[in-house]
């Protein structure tokens, strides 16, 4: 599905420029774009190997063991279907660990392997289970505590206080998070009524 969208919006740029009769600015764009690219993730570099080396410190601290077991109360009534002992859980609130401290490069691997776990348990296997899309949700709209890589971000563009988004991002996350859970749950219900129905 990405291609076709990746496709429709390079033809949209080439149709535009040809009906304003000058092609060049779709390769203007193309080397503008990538230059830009370049420059960004330079830039990236140095910012996010320093939070990624600090959470890594924290990860090896215990902090993210910490979170976990704070966080396990949470993650029994998130995900009922889970038997606590399962290893799908611990790797469903290591994933969750990782994301609320921004940690997007050590979530996906443990996303992955709480997918994998969670595919384990699934009775339709052609079909995600609750727990599968719960964490979809819920890795989709995670509380962040420390969003390193937008720190970054604003910080390679000139920020003066690249850090002062930080309280924002906590209440929109929290925001996203909270209106996630309760949709899930919603859902969730009337997908079972149906079911009965």
């Amino acid at each position: 599905m990405i291609n076709y969208i990746w496709f429709f919006m390079i033809l949209a740029g080439v149709i535009t420029a040809a009906s304003k009769g000058d092609i060049q600015l779709v390769t203007e764009g193309v080397l503008k774009g990538s230059e830009q690219a370049v420059v960004v993730a330079a830039g990236l570099i140095g910012i996010i190997s320093f939070w990624s080396g600090v959470m890594k410190i924290a990860q090896d601290a215990g902090l993210m063991q910490v979170l976990a077991r704070l966080l396990g109360p949470l993650a029994r009534r998130l995900y009922p279907e889970v038997p606590p002992d399962h290893p799908a859980m611990g790797a469903l609130l290591a994933a969750m660990s990782a994301n609320i401290l921004g940690l997007g490069s050590a979530c996906t691997p443990l996303g992955l392997k709480a997918m994998g776990h969670l595919q384990e348990l699934n009775r339709h296997k052609e079909t995600a289970s609750d727990a599968m899309c719960t964490f979809m949700a819920l890795t989709s709209s995670s509380l962040t505590v420390l969003p390193s890589t937008i720190i970054a971000l604003r910080l390679s563009h000139g920020a003066r206080a690249p850090a002062d988004i930080i309280g924002p991002i906590v209440l929109a996350t929290l925001c996203s998070t909270v209106v996630t859970v309760i949709l899930d749950a919603s859902l969730r219900s009337l997908t079972r009524r149906r079911a009965r129905l």
